[in-house]
């Protein structure tokens, strides 16, 4: 069994990771106009990415249908990443439209659960607050992009701090102990 020891100063970069992140969180809870921008860039990002896949995709199934769904996502990720502002102001309802797509598909999914026979419940809940909060951030777009920085922010606050626990409770263990807990890998 191939095993290697832990090495005592890989723990730092919990520590420099953590605080990085949580100081990240508190900027993006300052400046929700900037997380907007990099949300959209972001989204952007991925839809050229996901495209670009879908696009491949299409010439090993031949198929058209994967081929427009790749040009369009393709060409939706330029148009973000071409005009981050439009796409900051907008994504609440870009968000809020997709909750209310994947809402309505899981409430749909959920009656076919319970004609099989399946748990249906939690599918049924998970729709219906989809398009709940969907109707929300479409009546309030504004108290929506709010609450996109917020969470963000308070999600990345807490998990530098969580990063930077994680440091702290390694390195009450690391002086003592650190000789004799191994990592073990693979059966070799």
């Amino acid at each position: 069994m191939a095993a290697s020891k832990i090495q005592p100063n890989m723990g730092i970069w919990h520590l420099i990771a953590g605080i990085v992140i949580a100081v990240l969180g508190v900027y993006v809870w300052f400046n929700p106009a900037a997380t907007l921008l990099g949300l959209a860039l972001y989204l952007g990002i991925i839809f050229i990415v996901v495209g670009a896949g879908y696009f491949m995709l299409s010439f090993s199934n031949r198929s058209g249908w994967y081929l427009t769904v790749g040009i369009l996502d393709m060409l939706v990720g330029v148009i973000f990443v071409g005009n981050l502002g439009l796409t900051a102001a907008t994504l609440p309802i870009v968000l809020a439209l997709w909750f209310l797509a994947i809402g309505v598909m899981q409430i749909v999914a959920s009656f076919s659960l319970r004609r099989e026979g399946y748990s249906w419940g939690w599918s049924l809940l998970a729709g219906v607050l989809g398009v709940l909060f969907a109707f929300l951030i479409l009546a309030y777009p504004a108290v929506g992009a709010v609450t996109i920085t917020a969470l963000v922010g308070a999600y990345f606050f807490m998990y530098g701090v969580i990063e930077i626990g994680e440091y702290v409770s390694n390195r009450r263990l690391m002086p003592a102990e650190a000789d004799i807990c191994l990592l073990y890998t693979s059966p070799s």
